[in-house]
């Protein structure tokens, strides 16, 4: 494995078949659902088939989703995903998930720079962004300390029962 994915206590990995229920908990842990866009849960057929679509090249399906993975352990720590992958604008969307056992460790800045490493010295890319809830404040914190800086806020840009947050725009 290249070195830009690994790190002192962990590594990222391709997604694999065995991590379909650690995504399906993932996905469909409704307290997660208000730092993401996603609304509805996903069936276990859905992440099946996300999963073999998975392997496809980032050229084709503009996304890549690596397993954050505990070194001591083996064991899946979480997620980390670069999206709406632009080649021709050089740049990508960030998220990450780290799941709450593995929270408070350093593992979501390790893997956050794991994947800069790649996007920007494999994949040439010229910047990142992440989408950050306003009221996220370890997301924020995470960003902020891997030096991202606020370019923007979308005012009332998600919707959490019919209350709307602002998202605060983080590059780098």
């Amino acid at each position: 494995m290249r070195d830009f994915f690994i790190r002192d206590t962990l590594f990222l990995r391709p997604l694999e078949p065995e991590d379909l229920d650690l995504l399906y908990q993932w996905e469909n842990d409704t307290r997660l659902w208000k730092n993401g866009s996603t609304i509805t849960p996903f069936s276990r057929f859905v992440l099946r088939q996300y999963l073999v679509d998975a392997r496809q090249d980032i050229y084709q399906v503009r996304q890549l989703r690596m397993m954050i993975v505990e070194k001591e352990s083996n064991k899946a720590a979480g997620t980390i995903d670069l999206y709406d992958f632009d080649p021709q604008n050089g740049r990508a969307g960030v998220g990450i998930l780290v799941d709450e056992n593995f929270r408070k460790k350093g593992y979501a800045l390790q893997a956050l720079s794991s994947m800069e490493d790649y996007a920007f010295n494999h994949l040439k890319l010229h910047q990142l962004y992440a989408f950050v809830p306003a009221g996220n404040l370890p997301s924020r914190a995470l960003f902020e300390k891997a030096h991202y800086e606020r370019s923007g806020i979308l005012k009332d840009w998600t919707s959490i029962n019919r209350s709307f947050t602002d998202v605060i725009v983080m590059q780098a």
